[in-house]
């Protein structure tokens, strides 16, 4: 068996690979990594080739041989890449596979933007029947064209197509700074959307956590996945027949409430809650389907985020760098 994979350099790449590689599962397995501005470093049985997912003969070369497809590679809040990157190149993709006289599964990660995660309303749990209903932007309407076209082509030309749909993934410290108020902040809301410069700067310059709130006022309930999760999930529904055509939720077992977020941090690290009132939505990305049909679980619940986030310590090594905001 051969795995195209693209986005390898990615935070879910970064760390799919080597559980991959190490698995027993897949150990006759080899890889072609798809590199674009980054290139991960030479390992035994990935072959690398670099060049752009929209170049047609770049593609039809990583797709050579290949059985099995893991479809990372995105672009954010980029307008100007948004459809070369997501909607021609996932498309070179699908038509090079569905060609493929070896062709057997289409893996595509994809987020809850293409549910709206906070910025759309749902009357009940989020479940992989829900409406799609993008947020404003580029990247979430790529993720929703991106979850149609693998849909279309499983009734155009029986192409097996699985997506795991994913909401906002950590790793390391990121939740940490995902609850910042300075500079240091990770992702969003901007705090400048809800709050005035002298609030910002109050909370930057003491020990507050934000306390979200919806807006009906209750705390703000927010979907996440800790990437070892999202990596096992992926490793469960890779080469699964039970994944065939199937669409799953990829989430926390419960979304993120702000109200206990703060109130452990309070209790745990003598933070001070800072209330900040939102229009966002609390929603509930339902994970049911997949930990029924992959025989998959997540094991970082809300505790284990804020501990693993909090003691994590950088090594000089790894600098804390973002690639994409969020």
């Amino acid at each position: 068996m051969k795995l195209l994979i693209t986005g390898a350099t990615g935070k879910v790449g970064q760390n799919f690979l080597p559980e991959f590689l190490s698995s027993e599962t897949f150990r006759d397995w080899c890889v072609v990594a798809l590199c674009n501005n980054r290139v991960i470093e030479p390992r035994e049985r990935v072959e690398i080739i670099q060049g752009s997912i929209a170049d047609p003969s770049t593609v039809a070369r990583a797709m050579a041989g290949v059985t099995h497809v893991l479809h990372m590679a995105a672009v954010k809040e980029s307008p100007d890449l948004a459809i070369d990157v997501s909607i021609k190149g996932m498309f070179l993709l699908l038509e090079q596979f569905r060609q493929l006289q070896g062709a057997k599964q289409f893996v595509l990660i994809s987020g809850d933007c293409s549910v709206g995660h906070a910025f759309q309303p749902y009357p009940g749990p989020v479940t992989e029947n829900s409406e799609r209903k993008a947020y404003p932007g580029c990247y979430a309407l790529t993720k929703v064209l991106e979850e149609v076209m693998l849909e279309q082509y499983r009734f155009q030309y029986g192409l097996n197509g699985c997506t795991l749909r994913a909401p906002w993934i950590m790793e390391k410290d990121d939740f940490r700074y995902a609850l910042a108020f300075g500079r240091e902040q990770f992702g969003g809301p901007l705090w400048t959307d809800f709050l005035t410069p002298d609030d910002v700067h109050t909370y930057a310059s003491g020990k507050y956590v934000p306390l979200l709130l919806d807006r009906q006022g209750g705390p703000l309930k927010r979907n996440f996945v800790h990437v070892s999760d999202l990596v096992a999930a992926a490793l469960a529904a890779l080469d699964n027949p039970k994944a065939t055509g199937e669409l799953f939720n990829i989430s926390m077992n419960e979304p993120v409430d702000y109200r206990q977020a703060a109130q452990y941090l309070a209790d745990t690290r003598s933070y001070e809650i800072a209330e900040i009132p939102t229009p966002l939505h609390s929603n509930w990305l339902d994970n049911t389907k997949a930990r029924l049909m992959l025989d998959w679980d997540p094991s970082v619940d809300l505790e284990a985020l804020i501990e693993g986030a909090w003691n994590y310590r950088r090594d000089a090594k790894d600098p804390r760098k973002i690639w994409y905001p969020g």
